[in-house]
């Protein structure tokens, strides 16, 4: 997990949002007659997780874009309120027991219920520090609100997390490899053997020797003497230009129809339909919900024994 001082990321998460706009007149625009933006800046006090989230919808945003890329659906949840805080949480939790989400957050065990519960809600640093201990993605979030150079306190993450993210770009089979770094069967090995992943995987040699010495550069695997160790850390790579994200898309396609051609194992799935558009929209919703249910089935699993590639495709043909 990132470490980083919550309070002092919402003060500065705060004076960020609020931009040229006075304290006073933001704490009006909140509906407050006091001036609360200044107590909230001086650290004085903190806004809860929902007051967050209305400073972000009074300033011009949009809440639940800030999690467009997270495995949640936020169709009918109020962010603003909260409720709509206690179903975020819930759905980010997934299958995580509420003992392991307490000792990541380092909490008691009742507390982290009540909040995952709603029967308490957290303040926006709680928030924060909840949302790194389910999805190891704080960065993502806050960076989504604001830029990162007004966030001195998580910048130079966003700067490592962007080289990290170059990684998946520049040698795509890197993902795979880490993944199959986590698996039970590596971890049985006495000792790291060369080859052994490029055999599991299916890939060249050199492609196994160039993905670990560029994951061992941008700090996401060490060598612990023995084997390849890799840290917590989630690389989404739905923050990039649309071309990168393209070309990594085009890799696992490509990758995909070569496995079918050898005759792989595999489910491989076609259905070419005719639907109304209203329908076909229905058919999108439903992709989206799908990998949101993939991934947390996948957050939540253990041990890791299998490394697999769900390339889902939908595309009207027009």
């Amino acid at each position: 997990m990132l470490a980083f001082d919550g309070p002092t990321l919402v003060r500065q998460l705060v004076r960020a949002l609020r931009g040229k706009r006075s304290q006073p007149a933001l704490s009006r625009r909140l509906g407050y007659r006091s001036n609360v933006v200044y107590t909230w800046e001086s650290g004085r006090r903190e806004p809860s997780a929902s007051e967050l989230f209305r400073i972000v919808a009074r300033t011009g945003g949009a809440p639940e874009e800030a999690l467009g890329s997270f495995p949640v659906d936020l169709a009918s949840v109020d962010l603003r309120e909260p409720p709509g805080v206690a179903a975020l949480l819930d759905q980010l939790r997934g299958e995580a027991r509420i003992v392991d989400v307490a000792e990541r957050c380092g909490v008691s065990r009742y507390t982290a219920s009540r909040w995952m519960s709603g029967r308490a809600e957290p303040r926006a640093s709680e928030l924060l520090l909840l949302i790194e201990a389910l999805t190891f993605r704080v960065v993502d979030f806050v960076t989504a609100l604001a830029p990162p150079a007004k966030l001195p306190e998580i910048a130079g993450a966003w700067r490592e997390l962007r080289t990290r993210r170059e990684v998946a770009f520049t040698h795509p089979w890197s993902q795979a490899i880490l993944r199959q770094l986590e698996t039970r069967d590596y971890g049985r090995l006495a000792r790291h053997r060369t080859g052994w992943l490029a055999k599991r995987l299916g890939i060249p040699h050199e492609e196994e020797v160039e993905s670990l010495a560029a994951l061992s550069a941008a700090g996401l695997v060490r060598f612990d003497g023995k084997r390849w160790v890799t840290a917590p850390v989630a690389v989404d790579t739905s923050m990039a230009t649309d071309e990168e994200r393209r070309r990594l898309k085009l890799h696992w396609v490509e990758a995909g129809r070569r496995r079918l051609e050898a005759g792989s194992d595999g489910l491989f799935s076609w259905a070419v339909v005719a639907v109304s558009r209203e329908d076909y929209e229905r058919l999108r919703a439903l992709h989206v919900r799908y990998m949101h249910a993939l991934r947390q089935i996948v957050d939540a699993s253990q041990p890791s024994e299998v490394v697999a590639v769900a390339n889902v495709q939908l595309f009207a043909l027009e």
